[in-house]
């Protein structure tokens, strides 16, 4: 069955870093552009960046442009989302999916710390 996974999730200090990970199986991972969402406590989710199949272009929003940087490597069936100068605001659950279906991964927690 579909199946995504996140992790590299943690507890990181304001303007640290994490990269997180998402591992697909059970559809082919390369068909598929994978977008990153961020869910803050107690708001809805919010599109972050996505990046298309083959890797060959990538999609930002305004909040993360310049501080994220998506990328994919489909020899692993893994997408990434490296996160640099992280700020309290970027505290909540971060999730993977693949865009144009309802496959969404179980999400990994991110705590930025003052």
């Amino acid at each position: 069955q579909v199946q995504l996974v996140e992790s590299g999730g943690g507890l990181v200090q304001s303007g640290g870093s994490l990269r997180l990970s998402c591992v697909g199986s059970g559809f082919t991972f390369s068909s598929h552009t994978i977008g990153w969402y961020h869910q803050a406590p107690g708001k809805k989710r919010e599109w972050l960046a996505r990046i298309s199949g083959a890797g060959s272009w990538t999609d930002y929003a305004d909040s993360v442009q310049g501080r994220f940087t998506i990328s994919r490597d489909n020899a692993k069936n893994t997408a990434y989302l490296q996160m640099n100068n992280l700020e309290v605001e970027d505290t909540g659950v971060y999730y993977c999916k693949t865009e144009g279906t309802a496959w969404w991964g179980q999400g990994t927690q991110v705590t930025v710390s003052s």
